[in-house]
């Protein structure tokens, strides 16, 4: 398996192994490949890694601006990320967030936010303290990977490809 940048000519493989991935999940709004796709036609989609094999998309992560209120510098939201359900719990999304992370860390970016388990993505370095808000999300679920010292705090915008 290769990780690389997404290539003109990806995207319908990385739509259909998105909708694929999210068919069945059971925290999927149903809208996950359009947001990516809403996310590429805006110029707002920063960083879009796919993981290939024999010439096929296997898993795609995307990684898009995103404001935090009291927050400074460059702040990246990390997801959709999605493999193929064959290929799940083979470590394969787990080696894409940990490129994307590394990219970003390297491009000078603050930090991170995802909205996902902790469980999951506590792993990669993410926390939860509560200093974040979206709606009505349950602080745990907003968490945070900073690459500089600063702990952000206030409410998260998310592009509006998001919904």
């Amino acid at each position: 398996m290769d990780i690389r940048l997404e290539r003109p000519g990806d995207e319908a493989e990385i739509a259909e192994v998105t909708a694929t991935a999210f068919a069945k999940a059971q925290h999927s709004s149903g809208t996950e490949a359009a947001i990516v796709s809403g996310l590429r036609a805006a110029g707002a989609l920063s960083l879009s890694l796919v993981a290939v094999e024999s010439g096929g998309v296997i898993g795609h992560v995307a990684f898009s601006p995103i404001e935090i209120a009291e927050a400074m510098g460059a702040w990246y939201g990390l997801g959709p990320v999605s493999v193929l359900p064959l290929r799940q719990r083979r470590g394969i999304g787990g080696a894409l967030i940990e490129e994307g992370l590394a990219q970003l860390r390297a491009s000078g970016a603050a930090g991170v936010v995802v909205l996902g388990d902790p469980a999951f993505y506590h792993r990669f370095g993410f926390a939860s303290d509560g200093g974040l808000r979206f709606g009505d999300v349950p602080p745990a679920q907003l968490q945070w990977l900073a690459f500089k010292a600063v702990t952000p705090r206030g409410e998260v915008r998310y592009h509006p490809a998001f919904g």
